[in-house]
């Protein structure tokens, strides 16, 4: 069983910066395909980014256009965690935002297709 844990979050003004942390335990977080989505009030959850494993033990990274960019997922596998740079900043960005791991290295921008869930951290944006 994995545990994903974020923090981070809190209320930033516009072109703000924040950064989302997501501490994860299980031994082959390495290989996870680890993830970041959003899901703002009254609508549906949406992909942010991802890094996905590739068996160079390298990583390809992938992001929605709407954070492309701005954006920038990162991941510490001496800590067992994912970090979500968050530059300029919009109300758009406003939501909650999951960290989520997938025990397969395959590139998915699907929230079903995702084994393991944190609980989600607050971000708002001002204007």
């Amino acid at each position: 069983q994995v545990q994903l844990v974020e923090s981070g979050g809190g209320l930033v003004q516009a072109g703000g910066s924040l950064r989302l942390s997501c501490a994860a335990s299980g031994r082959a977080f390495n290989t996870y395909t680890m993830a970041w989505f959003r899901q703002a009030v009254g609508k549906e959850r949406d992909f942010v980014a991802t890094s996905r494993w590739l068996r160079d033990n390298s990583y390809v990274v992938s992001y929605a256009d709407s954070v492309k960019g701005r954006f920038t997922i990162s991941r510490d596998n001496a800590k067992n965690t994912v970090y979500l740079q968050m530059n300029s900043l919009k109300p758009e960005d406003t939501a909650v935002y999951y960290c989520a791991a997938d025990r397969s290295p395959r590139a998915t921008m699907t929230p079903d297709e995702y084994d393991y869930w944190g609980q989600g951290t607050q971000v708002t944006v001002s204007s």
